[in-house]
């Protein structure tokens, strides 16, 4: 494992690990995470007012420490894609606070994780409409849980 590759999203801020939690919440959804997309996913659950410059500077910092691709769609707009090993390392840091917690999770999770896609492609639709379906719990319990330690 290279010294860029990241080993935990434990040292993360609470505002960082939900903005990968959007993200793969969108990539499951099959929505192209752009920074459109991301912030309305985010205002729809633990944020109210995300700031346009707050969002793209964590963005450009969690590329920057290879927990994000970012990819130029256009000439204006950005898609963001998780890595492996991000998803890999939100899959365990959400495993542990649901053990922590209490909270059972599916029992098809892996297999959830396993369907997703792996990067940006070209396949992306370039729809800057916001996803019909409700943020995950996860994604505003984390924050929740976050604000309380």
């Amino acid at each position: 494992m290279s010294a860029d590759t990241p080993t935990s999203v434990e040292n993360l801020r609470a505002f960082e690990r939900d903005l990968l939690f959007a993200i793969r919440a969108l990539e499951r959804d099959d929505s192209p995470p752009k920074g459109l997309t991301i912030k309305q996913r985010l205002e729809a659950g633990p944020y109210e007012d995300v700031n346009h410059s707050r969002l793209y500077q964590n963005l450009d910092s969690l590329a920057a420490d290879n927990y994000i691709q970012k990819r130029e769609r256009d000439g204006r707009t950005n898609e963001y894609a998780t890595t492996e090993r991000t998803r890999a390392l939100l899959e365990a840091f959400a495993c542990r606070r649901a053990r922590q917690t209490g909270v059972e999770l599916e029992a098809d999770a892996n297999a959830e994780t396993e369907s997703a896609p792996n990067q940006i492609g070209p396949d992306h639709a370039d729809a800057s409409e916001q996803t019909e379906s409700a943020p995950d719990q996860t994604d505003a319990n984390m924050s929740e849980q976050e604000g309380e330690s």
